[in-house]
């Protein structure tokens, strides 16, 4: 048995129930986009040339689909799998449907949330199959499903009638963690490998590894990301009781196979709590890692850890790519992985060895107490940083109306370069926690040594503040559950945030939700609100009454309270903060996105281009400034290179050679997710969910699919 992916040479049949696809033999793995990002590889590369620099402004749209959950708050950033004459895909609250891959007509939907009011979006699916049958694989909530490809039915031989509950396994308990995975899961041969998607703050379940049988769903093998004693990494903890209780150190960002070697190539972000670890102290491996185990068995083969005891959230942000370089006169199969800090990484696929040279560079150390900030980290001398390191008075937004007002603020901040500690009267990350490098990954062309990769510039305020840890007086608890659960997101003013997409504000909960439904949705979550059913009645009790009976001057009082007990410190981020003018605009100068062109052959920054626009800025005669973006390039051997992901609503085809926009097309709101581009009967198609999403101010969901004219 063997999976769907590029690097095969069998296009998969599926028979019946109106799929009409046929058995194809193909000498060329990039022609089909079968696999995430389309092929194990994660290259985003495409073979096909019908669409191509001479002839790609004459695009148009070929159809669209929209699945019917437009609700205005929810988004998708799915990556579609294109199998025969069928895609499958998403919709923004988690309907998996199969649609004609030419004419955008739905055969079937599966909806894994039917009946409850919950929802949640995906970043692409997976396939697997025997030749005979072939099976979409998805993780929805907690659960790991499989449906027949050709019916949207649950395959009931697979793990309990159709799916399998992916907090049993883990080697410990996680009874009312969060625990889920919005990447795909990554197929080889007859496993399915799997990552996390756990809580940043604690408690939080584990990231381990874990393999599943394609065929049973039964789980095959584990890895410890979180060491267990007498494993490879267990002295990196100084508590040797971590592995009980830290959580994180996961791959939230799906995963990389060499199909040849059987090697998994695992990136992994870093351990709970993100921002504060004086009780996780030490390196902290395999956090904030890249991990090659053997695929077969999960056995550690080499690793890297690119940032030591995490306290910036430094995960690494997307997939790695398989590549082959030019060195010294060798072809060398190698591996990158791109950074949040902007950075790639090359390694020798098998080895583990940097292809460049990387220093390990010292830093400075943390003023809160009872952190221990570890005084080296490691960074690439090549390539260079595709985003900009370093944060002064100069780099502040030079078109800004409130250029003073930025400055004084600079001056309030820590601020600077890379791996400034977290801090009270708050530190500027720059890059900041959405990158540098985000969770669309980068492209690759095979044919040139060429990495294609869009980056970010925004910096984001990162400000500690101070636990009230005495939970004996009710509203002193409750104050104390919202700092250490609901802070991260809806803030420190309970104002909300866009971090971790449209998270409401609090301030006027009591107006549009009654105490019960409020309970109801700490204790089962809702959408992107994890359940936080490990809080007693109690606890629930005395977080519904501080957020019924919160006030500004409470919270600026609670701010203020001061602690002498050291021992019993704890901090917490106040809330996730992008450093904006009172506009709305980035405090740094243009550009806020670009798309780049890293030569990996001699570790050069080929081109650079901005990447989106903001229309009124422009209209002020002022050069295109970009935006933040999220979603990757696909990247064809028709010369281009096809990008949306802005926060203007346009997909892009820029040429790969020159950086030269080519085309631009119109989508009903910004595509925060990575095209797919395929071909059916002849014709060559480019598709992209657009959405919006994120800080976007529209939200809905529909796929649009662009072509050439048809040939009369």
């Amino acid at each position: 048995m063997n999976k769907i992916t590029g690097f095969i040479v069998i296009l998969v049949s599926l028979l019946g129930g109106g799929c009409e696809d046929s058995v194809t033999t193909s000498s060329d793995p990039y022609r089909t986009w079968d696999n995430y990002l389309g092929d194990a590889g994660r290259t985003h590369y495409s073979s096909l040339t019908a669409i191509n620099r001479e002839n790609v402004t004459q695009l148009q749209k070929a159809w669209s689909y929209e699945p019917g959950d437009d609700d205005g708050k929810s988004y998708s950033q799915c990556n579609p799998l294109i199998i025969g004459r069928t895609l499958f895909a998403a919709s923004s609250h988690f309907k998996v449907f199969a649609l004609d891959a030419a004419t955008g007509v739905e055969k079937w939907k599966f909806d894994p949330f039917e009946g409850t009011d919950k929802k949640d979006f995906a970043r692409g699916l997976a396939a697997w199959t025997d030749g005979e049958q072939t099976r979409i694989i998805f993780t929805a909530d907690k659960y790991l499903y499989a449906l027949d490809a050709e019916t949207g039915e649950l395959v009931a031989s697979f793990g309990d009638g159709g799916r399998i509950d992916l907090t049993k396994g883990l080697d410990r308990d996680i009874t009312g963690l969060t625990y889920q995975y919005h990447a795909p899961a990554t197929v080889y041969k007859d496993l399915i490998l799997m990552g996390s998607l756990t809580a940043e703050t604690l408690p939080a379940a584990p990231g381990h590894i874990r393999g599943f049988d394609a065929v049973t769903g039964e789980q095959k093998w584990i890895f410890h990301t979180i060491p267990h004693p007498g494993e490879y990494g267990y002295e990196s903890w100084e508590d040797t009781t971590a592995y009980r209780f830290i959580g994180g150190a996961n791959n939230w960002t799906g995963m990389t196979v060499d199909e040849t070697r059987g090697i998994l190539f695992v990136p992994t972000g870093s351990a709970s709590y993100d921002f504060y670890g004086a009780n996780r102290k030490g390196a902290n491996l395999f956090a904030n890692s890249l991990i090659a185990l053997n695929a077969n068995t999960g056995e550690r083969i080499w690793h890297f850890q690119a940032v030591h005891h995490d306290i910036w959230d430094r995960d690494f942000p997307a997939p790695p790519t398989l590549v082959t370089v030019r060195k010294d006169g060798r072809s060398v199969d190698a591996v990158a992985q791109i950074s949040k800090s902007g950075h790639v990484y090359v390694f020798d696929r098998e080895t583990g060895e940097s292809l460049f040279p990387i220093e390990e560079k010292p830093y400075p150390p943390s003023e809160l107490p009872g952190e221990a900030a570890w005084p080296t980290q490691p960074l690439p001398v090549q390539p260079p940083p595709f985003s900009r390191q370093t944060l002064t008075e100069e780099d502040l937004n030079p078109y800004s109306n409130h250029k003073e007002e930025l400055l004084t603020r600079l001056r309030g901040y820590r601020y600077g370069g890379q791996f400034i500690p977290p801090s009270t009267e708050g530190t500027l990350l720059y890059p900041g926690l959405d990158g540098g490098g985000e969770w669309g990954g980068a492209g690759y062309d095979p044919t040139t040594g060429i990495l294609y990769v869009n980056g970010n510039e925004m910096a984001w305020i990162i400000k500690m503040i101070e636990l009230d840890t005495d939970d004996q007086d009710p509203l002193t608890m409750g104050r104390s559950l919202y700092q250490a659960n609901c802070m991260s997101c809806h803030g420190a003013d309970l104002s909300g945030s866009t971090f971790h997409g449209a998270v409401p504000s609090l301030t006027d909960v009591k107006s549009r939700m009654k105490p019960q439904e409020m309970a109801d949705r700490v204790r089962n979550g809702k959408g992107s609100m994890p359940a936080f059913s490990y809080l007693n009645d109690d606890q629930v009790t005395a977080l519904i009454d501080y957020l019924l009976n919160w006030t500004a001057s409470d919270q600026a009082a609670a701010e203020s309270e001061t602690k002498t007990n050291l021992e019993a410190l704890q901090y917490r981020m106040e809330g996730y903060q992008r450093f904006v003018d009172r506009d709305g605009y980035p405090a740094v100068k243009p550009p806020w996105g670009h798309l780049n062109a890293i030569d990996l052959n001699d570790g050069t920054i080929k081109w650079k281009v901005p990447l989106g626009e903001f229309e009124e800025l422009t209209a002020r005669g002022i050069p295109q400034t970009g935006t933040e973006n999220y979603g990757g390039p696909v990247v064809t051997a028709g010369g281009l290179v096809f990008i949306a992901g802005t926060k203007d609503p346009f997909i892009r085809a820029f040429d790969k050679e020159t950086g030269a926009e080519l085309w631009k097309g119109r989508l009903p709101r910004p595509g925060l997710a990575t095209p797919a581009t395929y071909e059916v009967d002849g014709r060559q198609y480019v598709v992209v969910a657009a959405s919006g999403g994120k800080d976007t101010p529209e939200k809905g969901d529909e796929y649009v699919a662009f072509a050439l004219p048809e040939v009369e």
